[in-house]
């Protein structure tokens, strides 16, 4: 019983999202059951309201963790954590965001007046 006790304990892993202002979102424990995407999910839940850019799903958020960016179909346990074995570690886990999309910048471009070629060749 006690056996089975640690052993849920330490297939719970705290992590800590570190977003690129150098803010932090948690830390909280997960299970290393859980999916890399069901862990985004919980992110863009407990993104901060006042930040500029938040995430809309989780194809707009990449986790990174010691350089390895985390696959959506895979859980904690299949992406193989390297750090955090120990007892009391918090793994610090690295946020990007997807640029905003490119309608966005093509609704822009199409407000924006035309700009004119004014380059010219000259064959002597």
């Amino acid at each position: 019983m006690v056996g089975d006790l640690r052993r849920q304990i330490s297939r719970r892993k705290e992590i800590k999202f570190r977003l690129a202002d150098g803010t932090d979102i948690g830390p909280s424990k997960f299970d290393q059951s859980m999916t890399v995407s069901s862990l985004k999910e919980k992110i863009i839940s407990l993104w901060p309201k006042d930040k500029e850019n938040t995430p809309k799903s989780v194809n707009d958020v990449k986790l990174i963790n010691a350089g390895k960016i985390l696959e959506n179909n895979r859980t904690l346990a299949e992406s193989r954590l390297p750090v955090g074995e120990l007892p009391g570690m918090i793994i610090t886990m690295h946020v990007v965001l997807r640029p905003p999309s490119l309608d966005k910048k093509s609704e822009k471009l199409q407000n924006d007046p035309p700009i004119k070629n004014r380059c010219m060749c000259t064959i002597l």
